[in-house]
C-alpha cells in the first residue's frame, strides 16, 4: 500500500493540519439535540449528600441526585434516596454552589420526595408530561453522582406503561405507567431527571430495571398531585379498605351481561377494617365501585386516593352467583 493510501487511511498526523471547521457543523442532530437538554438541565440537577446520625455523631453519605423545580429551593428526587436518613444533608450543583436542604415530605409508595434546599436563586427546571411520550423517543437522563459535575447518559423510550412494585411497611403498591428507557443509569443518579428532547422533565431517575436498561417514576396528573401534596403537607394521604385479592375473569353470562372481562377476587379481609365492617367476605368477587368497573387490583388502587376517605362508597360484588350491593367507607391508610 502506497504512503499516499496510508495517509488517507490515518489522517493528518500533524498538529494543527486539520483543516478549520466549526464545530457546531460536526455535530448531527442527535448529538444536537442531547447537547441542548444538558445545557439547559444541567444546572438544575443537584448532587445529594444525605445526613445520617451515628455513634460517632452526624455524617454525610452519598445519596443520589435531584431536580430543581422551583427557584426558590423546592427539589424532588426519589423517597428511597432520603430514607433512613436524618431528614437533613447538602445539595451541590455544577456551578459550584453547596446549599443546605432538609426533606419535606417523601411517599415511599410513588417512590417521590421533596426537598427543600436553603437557597432562594436556583435555576428550575420545566416538568413536562410523560403521557405525550412515544416509545422510540429520544429521552436523556441526568444526574448528579459526583457533585460537581453531571452524569448525563441519552437513549429512547423502549417501553411504556410498566408497573414498579413499591413498599412502605407492609403495605404495597404499584406505580402506574413507568417509564421504560435504555438510557442507562449510573451509580448515584437515582431522583435525577429523565428529560424529553426539549429539555423537559418527563420522569425521575428511580432504578435500574437490567443490563443497559433504566426506570423512571412519570410526571404525570397523578405524580403532579402526589408532588403538590408533599409541598403542602408534608404528605400524601391514600385510602385503606382492608382487602387481599387478585384478577378473576368472569363467567360468559356475566361477562357479556356487565361488559367487562374479569374483576377483583378478595382473598382475604382484614379484621376491624373497613371492608370487614361493610360485610365483605373472602370469595366475593368485586366489579365495580361507585359504577366504575374494576377488573384488576391497579383500577382498585386508583380509586384509592384521598377523595375517598370517610366517603360511602357503592362496590358492587358477586357472591354466591348473586349481585349485591354494599357501602363501603374507605379510613386514610397509615405508615
Amino acid at each position: 500500500m502506497s504512503l499516499t493510501a496510508i495517509d488517507a487511511i490515518l489522517g493528518p498526523q500533524q498538529p494543527g493540519s486539520y483543516p478549520d471547521a466549526n464545530d457546531d457543523e460536526a455535530l448531527d442532530a442527535y448529538s444536537r439535540a442531547v447537547t441542548s437538554v444538558v445545557e439547559r438541565l444541567a444546572p438544575s440537577v443537584g448532587n445529594l449528600r444525605v445526613s445520617r446520625r451515628s455513634r460517632g455523631g452526624r455524617t454525610f453519605d452519598g445519596g443520589g441526585s435531584s431536580v430543581v423545580v422551583t427557584a426558590d429551593g423546592y427539589m424532588l428526587t426519589s423517597a428511597h434516596v432520603v430514607d433512613r436518613t436524618d431528614g437533613t444533608g447538602r445539595a451541590s450543583f455544577v456551578d459550584g454552589r453547596e446549599v443546605d436542604f432538609e426533606v419535606v415530605g417523601a411517599d415511599a409508595l410513588s417512590d417521590l420526595a421533596v426537598l427543600r434546599a436553603d437557597a432562594r436563586d436556583l435555576v428550575a427546571a420545566e416538568l413536562g408530561e410523560a403521557e405525550r411520550l412515544r416509545v422510540g423517543q429520544l429521552v436523556v437522563a441526568i444526574g448528579n453522582p459526583h457533585g460537581f459535575a453531571g452524569s448525563v447518559t441519552a437513549g429512547v423510550v423502549s417501553a411504556l406503561g410498566r408497573s414498579l412494585p413499591t413498599r412502605s411497611g407492609a403495605n404495597v403498591r404499584l406505580v402506574d405507567n413507568v417509564i421504560q428507557t435504555d438510557a442507562a443509569l449510573n451509580p448515584g443518579n437515582s431522583g435525577g431527571a429523565l428529560a424529553d428532547g426539549r429539555g423537559r422533565v418527563v420522569g425521575i431517575n428511580t432504578a435500574v430495571a437490567g443490563v443497559g436498561l433504566g426506570l423512571a417514576v412519570p410526571v404525570n396528573a397523578a405524580t403532579r398531585r402526589i408532588i403538590a401534596a408533599l409541598m403542602a403537607d408534608g404528605r400524601f394521604r391514600r385510602a385503606y379498605v382492608g382487602i387481599a385479592g387478585g384478577p378473576r375473569p368472569l363467567p360468559p353470562r356475566l361477562a357479556r351481561e356487565l361488559g367487562q372481562s374479569a374483576g377483583v377476587e378478595i382473598v382475604e379481609v382484614v379484621d376491624a377494617s373497613p371492608a370487614a365492617r361493610a360485610g365483605l367476605r373472602a370469595e366475593d368477587l368485586i366489579v365495580s365501585i361507585d359504577g366504575r368497573p374494576i377488573a384488576s387490583v391497579d383500577e382498585l388502587h386508583r380509586l384509592m386516593v384521598s377523595d375517598a376517605i370517610g366517603r360511602t362508597l357503592a362496590v358492587s360484588v358477586i357472591r354466591g352467583g348473586r349481585r349485591l350491593s354494599v357501602e363501603l367507607v374507605p379510613a386514610e391508610l397509615e405508615g
